[in-house]
Formats: structure tokens, C-alpha cells, sequence
């Protein structure tokens, strides 16, 4: 008797069956697993590729219409030709223009950088010379410059305070930079040294002495050279001619003129002083009622200054941090003295360390659990085979993650736990099919073992293409969201492959070596249980007389099912929206003072607030940071935080226990400590937002209005509308806009004629009062072991600042010599600052920017709340256009664009959306190479929709959000159901072949393929039960447990019905194709 014919999957099947190296091939499995542990860095979220840069143009002087007509448009103009942007944006303020450019998502740094240098070089040509305008100052800006570490410095001790630590602070960096793979070392908070040269106008005035003498006196005494060598007795001797000042007495002795024939010293006109700096900021450290849960009292408030630490691109952030919080505790005792302490207010590392542990051992439970559900069903023996395929699996898709480039982070960790219910398909299907094959007797394990292989060998290699054919697509996601997301596509597709290649090499020989002896007599008693089973099912659908009627109910019913799980949605009993909020132990508290408020009167509200958040239970402790921002996170990048700065606005970084501390979500926190942060700011006329961390692609604010029109106040008016529309719906918060409040301004105004007339100039003139009021660092003092340069800085005492008589009283020496005070040649005006004009995209925007908290926390409802309440307003009898794509064609009519999560959420589901139709699109190619039919494969791809019966009543009965990771979930069942069909689909075919009627066929192929195809979905169920309690992909999670759940039960009676409606007519067709 011949053997049969055996196709590729049993040819290499029986090719390993029996070959020594298929061990081998194993174990080197295996090691590269586990050199892929040890080498993949670790974080907690992937790495993005977004480059931002922010160029800094100054124009000293000029009003905020000058820059932008002068600086900022044609800037935008010009670097709006760099290859690769995304957005670019710009702020005109008065005196200066900042420019950001954004890149798009996978543009290289360094050649986007380039690009940008190369550009605003070879254009400086825009700006006329002597126009007044400074060099662009350009600050790059990436992922890696998002410190991972934060360690807070603060003491108690009266005899210490910021100056002090700060000092401690700066020794410490220099340190913590010694370790491999630091990168960006910086303290925020506490002040320089200066040497302050504090003027005393009457005196200065007495002596004769001008500004410009002291500068010049400062200037000229502070220079050295370094000379030729002179040569004697055959000698060489370097020679220096001059020497710098080294300390503040030897500044305050400079003579500095002469007056009555006596000369006159700095002392004689100035108080000098090496001190602190004026304060520019305010940072202090305290603790909440939480405190103990890191070994600390409650109640501290004390001051402090933050040491943030970054690392380098693509090494490890558990390593680092590690690493830097050791160095740190060697330095205890001699670079940080008794006194001062010190918190770990920030260790992403350690965060990574926990999630990926936490991760990893879901792995190996759920591992575990697949392989115990194998064990119920086939065996133990069973169990350890398709164990085994599933560690070898994942072992080897480790080490192709890890050379693709992705580090081990939640979401490519995710990506793994995912796909092991979809990697153990083909190792249970192998598995369940040699056995089903033994259970017949007649032949040896070895025979057996090809033959069963290659029976399902041709299906099982097109389902797992048509799974891959489902995932990949997604990897082309664009925006943010797609690299964020990327590691799940492409991680399970490697995986499937891979899971593949063991199911054919490695588990035919696992089989052959431990299924040698059992007896499989007793099992064939099931198989039997099951035919009567599905045969008194779908018995009444094969009647030849009412059949026809009972599959057109039944059609009707499933379609109905199928448009009422749908409509769920519409009613909102399953929310949309992007991503859920996060559980994480940290959130941040945003304050913005109206313009002109003092730095000390920031410092006061932030500490009235902390005196709330001290009190709430699961804070551990926090830092104000007044007049300047906290350390960034991912969205204080996005957001660009790292800009605040000035004396009216402050954060409060709030840290909490840890998740598994506490009961109350994070968010859920944030919603409590909301209105009563609120109240406080309204007493202030103030700001306030509480902004959590986004559990994905940060945006500017989860709802953005763009204000567009004719002209800036015309489009300040229109926002302000919309701000009201803003403040009247329910449940919209953190309202905010970038209008600014008005704030008092003086103009000194020169008379130029009488200036003229007496020989001062006008620059002489606005010299004086920006040295007297600002500070002028004239030069830098050289003392020893100074890390950071000491400046000599002349101006006013802080008393006479807020002055103008005292001011205007100082004297400027004219052409003749005399000294005239500035009184007499000028006059004061009293006006307000002018706003900062914004653009987007070369067009003039005005921004109002809320968040949604209440019930429905999705922003996509309140904006759409917000959108019928703007259709209601009108602007000289027009329309507020409202456009949700792209900015308005017609930038002169009033008109506004969505932006926020709405863009975000969008473009990635466009995107997957798109992927999905791709998706499908493959899966037919592949099932029409495959049967050389085009209507094989609608049937097999009809139970596709199936899975909304699951999915969205799964979310509703749940309370679930239906998300993007739900859709990711979607778009992987489409692959799971179609490989299902085909199994079902071939297996008909081939009993057809051999004989059997059509009805039995579909009635037995239904009984012979339920329990691998029932294996498969509760093993990718039980892969989705673990990761269902995530906060994130809970919705992946849901969509995967109950569309398999619902779809498998009815693709086992669908997919057999609908194949019999197609088939019974091409019976003949069929038959042939076996030859």
C-alpha cells in the first residue's frame, strides 16, 4: 500500500520527527529568550520618536505685533519648508518670539535637527541687519530629555535653606553624572551666587559717577591675557598680563573715577555684597497623610530644590535609576551633609521594574493556566507538550523583539500576554489532531504523527496568515498612538510565525517522544457525545423541506443581534472613548495667576493648596515649585511645561501611594480634590487645572477649541464666546484660554529732541533703567571650585525696584560730561501689556482648552455638548463655522477647529479603521488562494461581524469603554473567527472527498473540530482573562473574551450551515479539486 502524499507542513514535520537537532533547536529557543531578558532595556512605556524644537527669537523692545509682522511670520515661512514637520507654531510676545517646530512621529532626531539648524542658518538673511533682533537660540527637545529620576533636597534646619541645598545640590550633579548612560543632570529651585552691586543714586550722583563709569571701571579691571613666552638664561617663561577678580572685596576696592582729585571706589557709591540671588523661584518639599507609607512624618513643609536626572536614548531606565539612587546614598555624609534630606520624588525606573514584574509573571501564570486547560481536556502529557511550544515560543519572539528594537515595556509586555492565546493555536490544533488520529487505532505514533500534522497543516498555515493579515496592518497606525501601540501588532505577528515554525518542528517531536505509550482507547467515547450533540442542533436547519425557512429566521435573528449590540454605542450604554484613565501614583496640580502677579503671592496660593492635599489620604507627600514648572513628564513634553516660568505661575507635583496601597483610583482621586482646588484659585481670580497622567499620546488639553478669523481681537471676542459655551455645559473643566489677563504696564517715553539737545541717548537712557530694575551682570567673578559662573551684577536695591521717582532720579553723564538725571528727560505712561499672539500652522489661533469629569469622562461627549451650544452663536450675524479635520479654508471668516484627544482619537481611528479594511482585504486574498473561489471566502469571513454580538454587550454589561485598545481587540477577532471557518471549511472538503454525504460532513465537522477550535478560544480567553483587570487594556481584554466567547458558539453552527447553503449545489466542483 502506498503511502499518501504528504504536503510541506508533514514533510517537515516527519523531516524533525526523528533528527537529533530538533532538541538542539529548542534549547537555542530557549537561550535566546533569555538573553533577550537580560538584554532588553526596560522602561515603562515605549519609546516615542517625537522631535520638538523651540527657537527663541528676542526683539528688545518691540511690541507684540512688531514681532509678529518682523520675526515670527517670516520665521514660519522659512521653516516651514523643513522636510518632515508635523505643526509648527509660534508666540509673539512682546520683545520676543518663541517658535516650536514639531516633527512627525519616526523622523530621525539627529537628521531632523540638522535640517532645522541648517535651515534657520542659511535663512538669517530674513531679518535685516540692525533691525534690532537677536541670534535664534534653538532648544531641542525629545523623549530622553524626560527626566526618570527626581530627588527632592530639604531640611528642617533654620540655619539651611534654599541657597544652601542648593549648593549641595550642584556638588551632588557632577557625581550622579559619572554614571553610565545619564544624560541631562539639573537642580530646578534655589538661587545663584551673586555679587550684588547695589546703586545708591544720590551718592553716585554726589561722587559724580555714572553708570557707564562703573561698567567700565568693572570691565576693564576684570581682563587678563595671556602673553608671548619671553626667553631668559635659556629659559622660557609664560607671561599673563592682567589677573581676574576673585572675591567680592577686591570688587568693592576697583577705583572706579575721580572726583574733587580724590578717587572714588564701588564702595563709595554702591553696597557691595556676595550673596544669594533674588529669588526667581520658589521650591519646598511636604508630606501628606500618607507620609508613613514612605518612613516619614506627616506634616512637613519645609523648603527644597529638585535634582532631575534623564537618561540616554535606548538604555535601561530600571539600570540607571538604580544606579543613580546608589551613587546618591555613597554620597551621603560627605556631599550631603547632616540635615538636609532627601525623598525620591520621582523613579520611573523603579515603576518599570514593578509593572514589567508584574507583567512577566502573568506570563508564566497564564502559561500555566493554558497549560492546565489543556491538561483537562487532552492530558498531561498534552499539557507539557503545548507548554513547552508556548515558552519556546514566547522565548524566541523575545529575542526577535528585542533585535527589532523594542524595549520591555507594559505595552509590548501586553503585546506578549495577548498573544499567547493566539500562539498556542497551532500547537493545540497539532496536538488535539494526532490524538483525535490515535483514537482510531490501526497505525504507529510515528506514522501518525506526519499524516495528522499534514491534515490540518494547509489550514493552519492560512489561519495563522490571516491572523497576521488582521494584526500587521495596525503597525502602520500614524500619529502618536502608532509607534505607542506598534509593539502589539508587530510582537504578535513575529510570534505567530514563530509559534508556527515550533508547531511543525519542535511539538511533532515533543509528541513522538512523550505520546509513545498512552492508550487512547477511552477518549473515542466524546467524539461520539459530540456528534449527537451538534447533529440534534443543526439536524432541523439540514431539513430538505423546512430547513430553508428555519436558516432565514435564524440569519434574521443573528442580524438583529448584530444592529441592536451596535446601537449600544449610539444610546451611550458603552462610552467611546480614546484610552481610560491610568491608575497611576502621581498627578499634578497646574496654576496660572493672572499676569503681573508677584512671585510671593504664587508661593502663598500653592501653599494653601498643599494645606488641602496634605490632608487627603493617599497623599505620601508633594513639592510646590512657584515660578518655575516641576520636572517634565511625557505630556509636560507634549505640553511643553518646561516653558512656564515667571512670578505668575507655579505646579504642584502630588505623589501617592502606590496602586495596590490604596482603594480610590488615581483618577478618581483627581476628580475629589478638583472643585476644592478650584474654590481656592477663584478666591485668587486664578486658574487651576489638575492634570493626570494620560494613559497614552499626551495632546495640549483633552478638548481644544482653535479660534480662526479676520483678526486677532475679533478672534479674542469669538473665544470668549466659546469660553461662555465652555462654562455653562455640564460637567467641563479646567476651562482655560490664551488670552491674558491685562497687566499694568509703564512706558518710559524719551524726549529725543531734548536728549538730543544735551548729548544723552535714547539707548543710554533705556540702558540705565533696564540695569537699575532688571540687573545688569557686567561681568563674572573667577574664585576657586565655582561650577557655576558668579556674575557682578549692578541695580537697585530691592526697595527702591518698585519705585519709578527713584529710578528716574539716577543721572547719565551727556556729551558735555554732566550728569543729568533721567527725570528731566522723559515721562512716564501708564498702559497694559498686549497679549501673546499665537499662530498654528502660519494662521493666527486663539485657544480655549477644558476637560470633562463627571459620569461620561470621555471628552468626546463633551465636546459634541459644547458643539451644539456654539451652533447657537453668531458673529455679525454669521455662523461659527466649526471644522473637525483640518483648519478652516477661509481664514477671514470666523471660524474654529476641534483639536485635543478628538485629533488623536481621529486620526488612529481612521487609521485602524483603515487597517481593519486591509485586514480584510488579505484575509479574503489569502482564503481565495487558498479555495480558489470567491465566495468561499464571504462564508468563512461572515462570522467576522459576529463579534459585535460579543463585544459591545461584554463592555456594556462590564461598564467598560469601549476604547482603542477594545478596537485592537476587534481587529485581532476578526483573524481568530476566520481561522476557526477554515477549519471547518477544509475539514467539510475533505470528508466530501472521501465519500461522506454533505450533511453528515457539516454535521461532523462541527462534532470533530469543536474541541480544538473550543481549546483555542478559551485559550485565548483565559490569555485575555489576565489582563482584563488593566486599567488600559481591560478594553483588549473584554472585546477578546467575549466576542471569542459568543462567535465561537455560533460560528461552530453558522459557518457549517451557510458552507451547506453554498456547497449543495457544487458538490462536483469540490470533488474535483482533490485530484
Amino acid at each position: 500500500m502506498n503511502e499518501p502524499k504528504l504536503g510541506i507542513s508533514g514533510r517537515i514535520a516527519k523531516k524533525f520527527l526523528t533528527t537529533e537537532i530538533t532538541p538542539l533547536l529548542a534549547l537555542v529557543g530557549l537561550l535566546l529568550g533569555l538573553f533577550a531578558v537580560m538584554v532588553t532595556p526596560r522602561e515603562e512605556d515605549p519609546q516615542i520618536n517625537v522631535t520638538f524644537a523651540n527657537v527663541f527669537i528676542p526683539f528688545p523692545g518691540a511690541s507684540a505685533e512688531q514681532v509678529e509682522s518682523l520675526v515670527s511670520t517670516p520665521a514660519e515661512q522659512v521653516l516651514s519648508e523643513i522636510e518632515g514637520l508635523e505643526h509648527i507654531y509660534s508666540t509673539s510676545m512682546p520683545g520676543m518670539s518663541v517658535l516650536t517646530v514639531q516633527y512627525k512621529v519616526g523622523e530621525d532626531r539627529t537628521a531632523a535637527l540638522v535640517r532645522l539648524y541648517n535651515k534657520v542658518a542659511s535663512n538669517q538673511d530674513w531679518l535685516p541687519q540692525n533691525l534690532g533682533v537677536g541670534t535664534p537660540l534653538i532648544k531641542p527637545k525629545g523623549i530622553d530629555d524626560v527626566p526618570i529620576v527626581a530627588l527632592t533636597l530639604w531640611t528642617e534646619d533654620d540655619k539651611r535653606g534654599a541657597y544652601e541645598l542648593n549648593q549641595v545640590a550642584h556638588a551632588i550633579e557632577s557625581e550622579l553624572k559619572r554614571v553610565p548612560g545619564s544624560r541631562d543632570i539639573y537642580t530646578i529651585g534655589g538661587p545663584q551666587q551673586v555679587v550684588h552691586v547695589l546703586l545708591d543714586a544720590e551718592k553716585l550722583a554726589g561722587h559724580g559717577i555714572s553708570l557707564s563709569d562703573l561698567r567700565n571701571a568693572l570691565q576693564a579691571s576684570n581682563s587678563a591675557r595671556d602673553a608671548v613666552s619671553l626667553v631668559n638664561n635659556n629659559e622660557e617663561i609664560q607671561v599673563q598680563a592682567g589677573t581676574f577678580l576673585m572675591d567680592a572685596s577686591e570688587v568693592g576696592e576697583l577705583m572706579v573715577g575721580v572726583f574733587d582729585g580724590k578717587p572714588v571706589f564701588l564702595n563709595d557709591v554702591a553696597e557691595v555684597k556676595r550673596t544669594s540671588d533674588s529669588p526667581q523661584a520658589y521650591v519646598s518639599f511636604g508630606t501628606g497623610a500618607a507620609a508613613e507609607h514612605k518612613a516619614m512624618t506627616t506634616g512637613i513643609h519645609a523648603p527644597a530644590v529638585t535634582i532631575a536626572v534623564a537618561k540616554q536614548p535606548g538604555t535601561n531606565a530600571v539600570d540607571i535609576a538604580n544606579n543613580v539612587i546608589d551613587r546618591f546614598e555613597k554620597l551621603r555624609g560627605t556631599f550631603v551633609p547632616e540635615g538636609v534630606n532627601v525623598t525620591v520624588t520621582r523613579n520611573y525606573g523603579e515603576t518599570a521594574q514593578a509593572k514589567s514584574e508584574k507583567l512577566i509573571h502573568k506570563l508564566i501564570i497564564e502559561t500555566i493556566a493554558v497549560a492546565i486547560l489543556i491538561w483537562l481536556a487532552l492530558g498531561w502529557r498534552e499539557a507539557l507538550i503545548v507548554g513547552a511550544a508556548v515558552v519556546i515560543t514566547l522565548a524566541v519572539t523575545l529575542f526577535a523583539s528585542w533585535a527589532y528594537g523594542f524595549t520591555l515595556n507594559r505595552v509590548s509586555l501586553f503585546a506578549l500576554i495577548f498573544s499567547i492565546g493566539i500562539l498556542v493555536d497551532d500547537a493545540i490544533v497539532v496536538v488535539e489532531n494526532i490524538h483525535r488520529h490515535m483514537q482510531k487505532g490501526g497505525k504507529k505514533l510515528l506514522e501518525v504523527i506526519p499524516l495528522a500534522v499534514d491534515e490540518v497543516g494547509g489550514p493552519t498555515i492560512l489561519a495563522t496568515f490571516t491572523v497576521i493579515a488582521a494584526l500587521l496592518p495596525m503597525a502602520f497606525v500614524s500619529g502618536l498612538m502608532g509607534p505607542y501601540m506598534s509593539p502589539i501588532p508587530i510582537n504578535a505577528s513575529m510570534g505567530m510565525l514563530i509559534s508556527l515554525a515550533v508547531a511543525y518542528v519542535v511539538t511533532p517531536w515533543m509528541t513522538g517522544k512523550m505520546l509513545g505509550k498512552v492508550d487512547f482507547s477511552h477518549h473515542h467515547e466524546d467524539n461520539n457525545k459530540l456528534h449527537g450533540f451538534f447533529s440534534r442542533i443543526m439536524s432541523p436547519f439540514l431539513d430538505d423541506k423546512k430547513g430553508g425557512k428555519r436558516r432565514t429566521t435564524l440569519f434574521a435573528v443573528i442580524t438583529l443581534l448584530i444592529f441592536l449590540s451596535a446601537s449600544l454605542a449610539v444610546f451611550k450604554l458603552v462610552v467611546l472613548k480614546m484610552l481610560p484613565f491610568d491608575n497611576k501614583s502621581e498627578f499634578q496640580v497646574v496654576l496660572d495667576m493672572p499676569e503681573g502677579t508677584s512671585l510671593e503671592q504664587t508661593s502663598r496660593v500653592l501653599n494653601e493648596m498643599s494645606d488641602y492635599l496634605r490632608k487627603v489620604d493617599e497623599v505620601t507627600d508633594y513639592q510646590i515649585y512657584a515660578g518655575t514648572a516641576a520636572p517634565i513628564n511625557f505630556n509636560g513634553l507634549v505640553r511643553q511645561y518646561y516653558l512656564r516660568e515667571g512670578s505668575n505661575v507655579g505646579d504642584i507635583q502630588v505623589n501617592l501611594t502606590d496602586a495596590h496601597g490604596r482603594e480610590r483610583q488615581s483618577h478618581e482621586i483627581a476628580l475629589v480634590v478638583r472643585p476644592h482646588l478650584q474654590e481656592i484659585a477663584k478666591k485668587y481670580n486664578a486658574n487651576v487645572k489638575v492634570v493626570e497622567v494620560p494613559p497614552g499620546p499626551p495632546v495640549m488639553s483633552p478638548i481644544v477649541a482653535e479660534v480662526y478669523g479676520l483678526d486677532y481681537a475679533g478672534q479674542i471676542g469669538v473665544a470668549k464666546q466659546i469660553r461662555g459655551v465652555f462654562e455653562n455645559t455640564d460637567d467641563i473643566v479646567d476651562i482655560d484660554d490664551s488670552v491674558e489677563y491685562p497687566q499694568k504696564r509703564l512706558v518710559v517715553q524719551v524726549d529725543r529732541r531734548k536728549a538730543a539737545l544735551l548729548g544723552v541717548s535714547q539707548d543710554a537712557i533705556a540702558s540705565a533703567v533696564d540695569t537699575v530694575l532688571k540687573g545688569e551682570d557686567v561681568v563674572f567673578l573667577h574664585g576657586k571650585g565655582i561650577k557655576y559662573a558668579v556674575p557682578i551684577r549692578v541695580e537697585f536695591p530691592v526697595a527702591l525696584k518698585d519705585k519709578m521717582d527713584s529710578v528716574l532720579a539716577l543721572r547719565v553723564r551727556s556729551q558735555s560730561g554732566e550728569l543729568v538725571p533721567m527725570s528731566e528727560l522723559v515721562s512716564v505712561q501708564e498702559t497694559t501689556r498686549e497679549n501673546s499672539i499665537y499662530h498654528k500652522d502660519l494662521l493666527p489661533v486663539v485657544y480655549v482648552m477644558g476637560d470633562m469629569a463627571g459620569s461620561t469622562d470621555s471628552p468626546l461627549y463633551g465636546m459634541f455638548s459644547i458643539f451644539s451650544g456654539i451652533q447657537e452663536l453668531s458673529v455679525y450675524d454669521n455662523p461659527i463655522n466649526q471644522h473637525f479635520i483640518a483648519q478652516p479654508d477661509d481664514p477671514y471668516l470666523y471660524g474654529m477647529k476641534w483639536d485635543g484627544e478628538w485629533q488623536v482619537t481621529y486620526e488612529t481611528f481612521r487609521d485602524m479603521g483603515i487597517a481593519y479594511g486591509v485586514g480584510m482585504i488579505l484575509i479574503f486574498l489569502l482564503i481565495v488562494a487558498q479555495f480558489r473561489s470567491y465566495m468561499v471566502p464571504l462564508v468563512i469571513m461572515s462570522p467576522i461581524p459576529l463579534t459585535i454580538i460579543g463585544v459591545m454587550p461584554g463592555h456594556a454589561l462590564l461598564g467598560a469603554q469601549f476604547t482603542a485598545t477594545s478596537m485592537i481587540g476587534m481587529i485581532a477577532l476578526a483573524g481568530i473567527i476566520v481561522r476557526n471557518s477554515i477549519l471547518l471549511v477544509d475539514f467539510i472538503n475533505e470528508q466530501v472527498r472521501g465519500g461522506m454525504a454533505l450533511k453528515n460532513a457539516v454535521i461532523n465537522s462541527s462534532a470533530v473540530r469543536a474541541k480544538p477550535i473550543a481549546l483555542t478560544a478559551l485559550a485565548a480567553m483565559v490569555g485575555a482573562f489576565f489582563i482584563i483587570d488593566d486599567p488600559i487594556f481591560g478594553g483588549l481584554a473584554v472585546s477578546l473574551i467575549f466576542g471569542i466567547l459568543v462567535s465561537t458558539v455560533l460560528t461552530l453552527v453558522l459557518i457549517p450551515l451557510m458552507y451547506y447553503m453554498y456547497a449543495r449545489n457544487r458538490l462536483g466542483r469540490i470533488i474535483g479539486e482533490a485530484a
